[in-house]
């Protein structure tokens, strides 16, 4: 018991100080426990095939299946555009839709896509963002207890009861405290939180696809390049093959995207075609968007008796008919060290070898018309494919530079596709199989997670970068600790001490006392690790003292997600930090008396919801 109490804070203080990840803080304790004879080898492993470890795994393929189809996006632009220029309503529509979204994504991956749409609103209607983003970290942080998978302590202490021997909690079951809690958050920041909020200046204004096509437009003067033709009854290009008419030499018009417009009288006719080839066929009612000057357009028009469409602005013209789902649009600059350097080449059939058409080039930060180019350092261009191909040219020229990250544009795209319709119902069917307990949770996070990567609706490679291996290692690791604690007796040893401190009689208090250790910790230490040191000792403690472990385990869930105090006490509160140029004592002042009422209605509201 003496050295499993070493092991137990030694880890702890490792964990505080910081230096090193906390996946590998778990790892070298859990050997420690191995190498000290503490745990067999089973023992030791078991961590890596618990329901908890798969279950949060699959949790985040899923959560990266919505960002990727679009939901995150649309959801995060729909919250932002309801708040309007009222500060106010901002202030509370971003706390409390922060929180509904992570009740279902990760709190990290709602936090990654509120973060640029929140920092342009509070710059649009005349505020900072750090009088904004902190209520977004505490209401993603608070959000997660609206559902059983919102995060990760949840799983944890659900799955400890099930091992206890109980029925476990259902589906929603959390949100019986979860909602109430996310209420007080959004009325505490609407009318205490605000003024606590530090005035920081920052210059930080967000990177997104609406700045970053304006900036486009600025730099390569995409003005009145792009047309949408309409191919008339009478036109020579009816079933005809592009290729038949040599467009780019012969008009110096390219084809950028085709709609069919009647798809549906044509039978397995896509309404789409984003990236005509030379061989696409041509047909009648045809929408062509086309790149071209005036002048050669207006050729174009009359040789082949093609309608002129109304266009929109060119920002819209680019984002609403050139970006989606599938294709989307990037800028590439040539390094000095670039092997293109110096080489002479035809611009659009060298990018069409990689399936990527060429929009706009710039030299010298002035637009560049000829296509027949001598390569320079500093030549930049604006190219469109599909996303997987812009991330492909990234990785065979490195010295190409592509600015910003195609990946995380396409989280920022709001367009729904079908696939984005598909993830949605592998979620609502997981959380369907999870209420009406028809299989175990992991394997119904197992099969949505199958659903949305043999869909398509996230690629496999981007899939096992989606999952946050550190957090999903460290609380495979950290299990075993658990099992350590329970059968060195220090799980007893803990337990007999908090009873012996916090007495037998009063209940709220022994409630209060959980709920200030496990914040404690959580402020320093990682939430779910927090959460797997005190779910075993609750269980034991609620044995011992012969109550009901289920208002002891919500409160560990509750308080374990209450690391308002620290920016190191969450990710999320790590990811608002710079963009709100927040200090350590920010966070303090702040979170303090939210982490009071906090506790105050934790300690009145669960013992009546959930009895001893």
């Amino acid at each position: 018991m003496v050295l499993m109490l070493f092991i137990l804070i030694v880890t702890i203080g490792v964990f505080i100080w910081g230096k090193y990840s906390p996946d590998v803080v778990a790892l070298v304790s859990m050997l420690s426990l191995f190498l000290c004879g503490i745990l067999n080898l089973n023992e030791t492993l078991s961590g890596f095939s618990n329901p908890t470890v798969i279950m949060i795994a699959a949790l985040f393929i899923i959560g990266e299946s919505l960002s990727q189809t679009g939901w995150t996006a649309l959801a995060g632009k729909k919250l932002i555009a309801l708040a309007g220029k009222s500060i106010p309503k901002l202030l509370v529509i971003i706390t409390l839709g922060s929180g509904v979204l992570s009740g279902f994504v990760s709190n990290t991956g709602t936090v990654a896509t509120l973060l640029p749409a929140t920092i342009s609103s509070a710059w649009s209607i005349g505020t900072l963002p750090s009088k904004i983003l902190i209520p977004v970290a505490f209401g993603s942080n608070t959000g997660g207890l609206l559902t059983l998978t919102g995060t990760p302590p949840n799983i944890i202490v659900n799955n400890t009861l099930i091992e206890a021997g109980f029925e476990g909690f259902s589906f929603f079951e959390f949100g019986l405290i979860g909602l109430p809690l996310l209420i007080i958050a959004v009325l505490y920041f609407r009318y205490i939180g605000f003024k606590l909020l530090p005035k920081n200046k920052t210059n930080n204004k967000p990177i997104n696809i609406d700045t970053t096509l304006h900036d486009w437009i600025e730099v390569y003067q995409i003005e009145n390049d792009y047309y949408r033709l309409r191919v008339r009854s009478v036109s020579p290009l009816i079933n005809s093959k592009i290729c038949e008419w040599d467009l780019e030499e012969k008009y110096k018009v390219n084809i950028i995207r085709l709609k069919r417009r009647h798809p549906n009288r044509l039978k397995g006719t896509q309404p789409f075609i984003e990236l005509p080839k030379e061989d696409t066929e041509l047909r009648y009612h045809d929408i062509i968007t086309v790149k071209g000057n005036t002048e050669d357009i207006n050729k174009l028009m009359i040789m082949f008796r093609l309608g002129l469409l109304a266009k929109e602005s060119a920002e819209n013209e680019l984002k609403n008919n050139l970006i989606n789902q599938e294709v989307g649009m990037s800028e590439v600059l040539v390094t000095p060290n670039s092997l293109l350097v110096g080489r002479e080449i035809k611009l659009h059939e060298y990018f069409k070898r990689y399936d990527i058409q060429l929009l706009a080039t710039s030299r010298y930060r002035k637009p560049y018309l000829e296509d027949k180019i001598t390569v320079k350092s500093g030549d930049s261009f604006i190219i469109r494919g599909p996303w997987g191909k812009i991330e492909e040219l990234k990785s065979q020229h490195k010295n190409l530079v592509i600015v910003g990250s195609p990946e995380e544009m396409l989280k920022d795209v709001a367009d729904l596709t079908p696939k984005s319709y598909i993830a949605l119902g592998a979620l609502i069917l997981m959380i369907l199989m999870l209420v009406f307990k028809i299989v175990p949770g992991s394997i119904a996070a197992l099969i949505s997670s199958g659903i949305v990567l043999f869909s398509g609706c996230i690629p496999f490679s981007k899939a096992y970068k989606a999952i946050s291996w550190t957090s999903v290692i460290m609380i495979a690791a950290m299990i075993p600790m658990g099992v350590a604690i329970q059968k060195t007796g220090t799980a007893v040893m803990i337990s007999n001490t908090i009873i012996e401190v916090l007495g037998t009689e009063n209940p709220t208090l022994l409630l209060a006392g959980l709920f200030l250790l496990t914040t404690a910790f959580s402020q320093f230490i990682n939430n779910s690790a927090t959460a797997v040191l005190m779910a075993p000792i609750v269980i034991l403690t609620a044995s011992t003292l012969q109550v009901n472990p289920e208002p002891l385990l919500i409160t560990i869930a509750i308080s374990a997600s209450t690391a308002f105090l620290t920016p190191i006490g969450t990710t999320t509160n790590a990811m608002v930090m710079s963009s709100g140029g927040y200090k350590f004592m920010d966070y303090l002042k702040v979170g303090f008396p939210l982490l009071i009422l906090f506790l105050v209605t934790t300690i009145i509201l669960v013992p009546i919801i959930w009895p001893f």
